[in-house]
């Protein structure tokens, strides 16, 4: 199937002069109402000039959470906390070994266009996933960053990032999940983004024989977002969330 997104334009650097995006890793799990919570204040900070845009990089404690268009007939067996999100898609896991961004960019300077956006969140994904010899692939008929499985049968592919997406005022929330090293039976609870089909799984890294560390991918996930969104980003690792909310908002499917 011809995927529409691969002929969209990739990238959105931010204008010539721009404050450098802030990039911060949070080095314990962080609980995701208190994400959120950080997530929509940075948000309603940048909306009115008051904070840089934010890269921020983390992992959750083992939880769902249900976007805006979850089934949650999907919901098999809610062994972990259930959260409903702002978020487009459906029913997805969260959890330690897997390296959650959040991306809060002001779209209105770069560019308000959510296709290449989302495109480009896309392929800032598969960048990554190839400087560790992995070929991530998207398609049009099924969300996520995938990898072909030809060991596991013909036509057999398991997703290994999934993307989520909210805007405000064209500023975005949320962002994407890169499974590096998570427990993959967590995902069992769930029908990962509605895909119910045999042939169609979960993988991660670690899961591919990729003996990978998170901080290893963040070295990357930096390097390939630099290429993609512009090349100054500033940062530290720490404990803390990112420092009202404002009214117009809209959300893209899960992908």
């Amino acid at each position: 199937m011809i995927n529409a997104r691969d002929g969209l334009t990739l990238g959105l650097a931010a204008p010539a002069g721009s404050a450098a995006v802030e990039w911060r890793i949070s080095d314990t799990p962080v609980p995701y109402a208190e994400a959120v919570t950080a997530m929509e204040a940075r948000v309603a900070a940048i909306v009115t000039g008051q904070a840089r845009e934010l890269v921020w990089l983390l992992e959750h404690p083992p939880l769902y959470t249900a976007g805006t268009s979850a089934d949650m007939a999907d919901l098999v067996d809610a062994r972990f906390p259930v959260f409903e999100t702002g978020r487009g898609g459906q029913l997805t896991y969260h959890g330690p070994g897997q390296r959650v961004a959040y991306v809060m960019l002001d779209l209105k300077r770069r560019g308000p266009d959510l296709r290449r956006y989302v495109a480009s969140l896309e392929e800032w994904i598969i960048q990554t996933l190839a400087a560790f010899n992995v070929r991530g692939e998207r398609r049009e008929d099924r969300i996520g960053v995938w990898v072909r499985r030809p060991d596991k049968g013909d036509g057999f592919e398991d997703k290994i990032a999934a993307i989520g997406i909210r805007v405000k005022q064209w500023v975005t929330l949320h962002g994407m999940a890169l499974n590096v090293d998570p427990d993959l039976s967590h995902f069992t609870g769930i029908v990962p983004c509605g895909v119910s089909e045999q042939r169609y799984g979960v993988t991660s890294l670690v899961d591919l024989g990729i003996p990978v560390t998170i901080p290893e991918v963040d070295m990357v996930l930096r390097r390939e977002f630099a290429a993609l969104f512009g090349g100054q980003t500033v940062g530290s690792t720490e404990n803390k969330s990112p420092g009202p909310r404002s009214a117009s908002s809209a959300s893209v499917p899960g992908r």
